[in-house]
């Protein structure tokens, strides 16, 4: 079994309390690693790090922080290989994904560095004479990184990246199940040569340690990726100190499909975007809501493609992982049933797969409900797993009742040609994200946030930066 350590001050520790907890395999349920467990203590001594290390780094001239950044983006894509194959053992992604999330991780952190010499503020005329008005931008200081566990080297990416292009530090705090990945990442921050504090990585199991990240006085900003109500604890847990947030928090996509919809395309991106990563991207299909009039021949499209998704060994590019968790998968079969109850029909999977492959791990086939309505169990809560419900709609305007009724608002599919009907769904659509004739994406310079409780700020693009930087204005007379 192998151990890996925490990252403070550019030292590998232990936690002080001398525990450790273990990290599964989600496709065998083999336990090959260990992590420090860390306390309260171990938090104490990452802040203060971090606390001593951020006036010096933001001091730093914005292209020379961009080149610590390319340097670990370098030694990332030297070690793309090795990257790839812990993501798949830890979170259970094929391997294909996992190589695409390990280039996904450069480009988010090569934009942040390209974007730091681009940082800007503003002047705006004074109203006295011999006077300037000037508007800066300047970091907000120690920032925490709570991480989830669908995607453990992105989500790294996707929030150090801007964090440390802007001036601020970061202490990292990985998913309890997938930690492993951002203990291996820091050794490309030390290799990097960052400066000791820029970035401190600690693991653990217990509320106690996240939480001393989050409330201490010394935190100025929390970047979450996680649920609805993880997100709404940690925005408690801030409230105290009045930290800024970034909330990343879950949604339930709908996949609209309209009469004039281009119906192979539309079925191909609705298989794609609810079974990439097992069903685990916050921003899948979580549903399809399909007009009437052309549910039979797309209900019938998706079936035979969503058959041809096989799951398998992820480290052989099967079509489709584990889950990431037991826990997830006895969602999916809870939520399943449930559904099944209230009058939905399965016709596809339903069930774990068979064959000695699958006798352990958090193993469940793609499944595909029908007679689903918004009111079935798989529709109304977000599955976060390889199952999508299908519901037979009358036309746009239900489906946008549906869809604007839900008090999260992350992202939404609407696939249609009708070029009054997109329009409209721009004003009136209560989402962060549509992707419009589109399936799923998601590009750097994109801006990733959700509305209603699906979030707070947000990541990605040129506004994503701009959540890690605080304004300061300045009146000079002179």
């Amino acid at each position: 079994m192998d151990y890996y350590r925490c990252f403070i001050d550019n030292e590998w520790i232990d936690s002080s309390s001398g525990k450790r907890f273990e990290v599964e395999d989600p496709a065998t349920g083999e336990v090959w690693a260990e992590m420090p467990d860390c306390t309260v203590d171990d938090a104490q001594a990452a802040l203060e790090s971090s606390y001593k290390a951020q006036k010096t780094w933001a001091l730093l001239p914005a292209h020379e922080r961009a080149n610590h950044l390319y340097a670990i983006c370098e030694a990332l894509k030297a070690q793309k290989d090795h990257f790839a194959r812990l993501l798949v053992r830890e979170q259970g992604k094929t391997l294909a994904e996992a190589e695409f999330e390990v280039d996904d991780t450069v480009r988010y952190m090569a934009y942040a560095a390209e974007a730091a010499r681009r940082l800007r503020g503003d002047i705006f005329p004074a109203d006295a004479p011999n006077e300037q008005l000037f508007i800066y931008k300047v970091p907000y200081g120690v920032t925490i990184g709570l991480c989830a566990y669908n995607y453990p080297l992105a989500l790294i990416g996707r929030k150090l990246g801007p964090a440390l292009a802007t001036g601020n530090t970061m202490i990292i705090k990985p998913n309890e199940v997938t930690p492993v990945t951002a203990s291996e990442f820091c050794k490309l921050v030390l290799k990097a040569g960052l400066p000791k504090g820029v970035v401190n990585m600690l693991s653990g199991t217990g509320v106690e340690m996240a939480s001393k990240l989050v409330t201490s006085p010394m935190t100025r900003l929390v970047s979450v990726t996680g649920s609805i109500r993880g997100g709404q604890a940690i925005a408690r847990s801030a409230s105290e100190n009045l930290a800024a947030l970034v909330l990343e928090l879950g949604g339930n996509a709908p996949f609209i499909v309209l009469k004039d919809a281009d119906i192979d395309a539309a079925a191909e991106a609705a298989v794609i975007a609810r079974y990439a990563n097992c069903g685990q991207v916050c921003i899948c299909a979580e549903s399809v809501l399909v007009e009437d009039s052309v549910a039979d021949e797309f209900t019938s499209k998706v079936l035979k493609r969503a058959a041809e998704v096989h799951p398998g060994n992820p480290m052989t590019n099967a079509g489709m992982g584990p889950l990431t968790t037991a826990a997830a998968r006895d969602r999916s079969e809870r939520l399943v049933a449930e559904s099944v109850a209230a009058g939905c029909e399965i016709a596809l999977g339903g069930n774990r797969p068979q064959g000695a492959e699958f006798e352990t791990g958090n193993w469940y086939e793609p499944t595909v409900l029908l007679n689903a309505t918004p009111q079935t169990p798989c529709v109304r809560e977000e599955t976060f797993g390889p199952v999508l419900p299908i519901v037979r709609i009358s036309g746009y305007e239900e489906a946008l009742s549906i869809s604007n009724a839900r008090d999260d608002g992350l992202s939404a599919y609407l696939w249609t040609r009708n070029p009054s009907i997109q329009m409209d769904a721009i004003q009136r659509m209560e989402t962060g994200t549509i992707f419009m004739n589109k399936g799923i994406v998601g590009y750097i310079q994109g801006y990733h946030n959700g509305h209603k409780l699906s979030g707070l700020g947000g990541e990605d693009g040129v506004h994503g930066i701009e959540c890690f930087l605080q304004k300061r204005t300045v009146y000079m007379k002179y």
